[in-house]
């Protein structure tokens, strides 16, 4: 009887942290979508990888997780980029990609000005 008891808690365990780690995806491509949208450039694979979970310490003091997640993006169609956001919980706390003041202004080698 102990026994599956602690298989319903592992059990439990593991339904848990997968579903966290799908809910800080779906944040998370949500929130690379928009920058896209928001930067009006091409949101490659419609998908975010996720890229890295670590610990931190929240401000009450218990311990969290940070994850890390990658996205692609284009300016023009060619040339693909990479995005990075950090979420700890389902907050961003670091975003490096597209954002709506930032253009690709094109460089004309052939043009002599």
């Amino acid at each position: 009887m102990p026994t599956v008891i602690l298989l319903m808690i592992a059990g439990a365990a593991v339904f848990a942290w997968w579903n966290a780690a799908r809910a800080a995806a779906e944040r998370a491509e949500s929130l690379g979508r928009d920058a896209c949208i928001a930067a009006d450039v091409q949101w490659l694979d419609q998908s975010v990888q996720a890229s890295g979970v670590r610990p931190y310490r929240r401000e009450d003091g218990w311990l969290g997780l940070e994850r890390s997640f990658r996205f692609d993006y284009s300016h023009d169609g060619v040339e693909r980029l990479v995005g990075r956001l950090v979420l700890r919980g389902d907050r961003l706390v670091s975003f490096v990609g597209p954002s709506a003041g930032s253009r690709v202004i094109p460089f004309d080698r052939t043009r002599n000005d």
